[in-house]
């Protein structure tokens, strides 16, 4: 089996995340891709909403794809999330699988600066959607892929909840709901 992974605080989901792990389902024949949540991101300070809520938030926003799963091994886990602990744990539950970590041309710039990275690229191929600026030096062995680019941001959400602006078409209805029932991101 071919598994693509998608890690992220998912503060909350979105439809960019949705778009970006079918691209790559697409693109390299993936049979499934896994959203996992982190606990707590070693490069991001940033007010996170609980980590159960963004679980439940990433299981409603995917319930309607079979090809989609969400694991909650990293909130499991606790602490800082680092990818290679991630990826190890998943080697060792799908020891004959091909693995594939989706990232963004963004996170990829500073792929170096990421715990253990060389083994990262040991385990899994790196799949990186290009985004703003190329990369001139592919040192890593990335593949890269094109993905419809669309200017939402899960801050961009966070910062409209807070001014009351409507947060429709930007997040699955059902994560909508959710925010407004627990009062998120006031």
């Amino acid at each position: 089996m071919r598994i693509g992974i998608l890690g992220g605080t998912f503060n909350p989901p979105h439809i960019g995340h949705l778009i970006l792990a079918e691209e790559a389902k697409d693109k390299f024949n993936l049979d499934k891709i896994f959203f996992i949540p982190v606990y707590l991101p070693p490069h991001k300070d940033i007010p996170l909403a609980k980590p159960e809520d963004r679980l439940e938030m990433v299981r409603l926003s995917i319930k309607d794809n079979e090809s989609f799963e969400c694991l909650d091994i990293e909130v499991k886990r606790g602490g800082k999330s680092f990818t290679i602990d991630t990826l190890k744990e998943l080697k060792k539950m799908y020891p004959h699988d091909h693995l594939f970590l989706i990232i963004g041309s963004d996170l990829a710039r500073d792929f170096s600066s990421w715990k253990d990275y060389e083994e990262i690229v040991k385990i899994a191929k790196v799949l990186v959607a290009r985004r703003g600026e190329p990369i001139k030096d592919n040192k890593f062995g990335f593949l890269f892929f094109d993905v419809i680019q669309i200017g939402v941001s899960s801050s961009l959400i966070r910062e409209r909840i807070k001014k009351g602006l409507s947060i429709r078409y930007f997040i699955h209805p059902e994560v909508e709901k959710f925010i407004k029932e627990r009062k998120l991101y006031q």
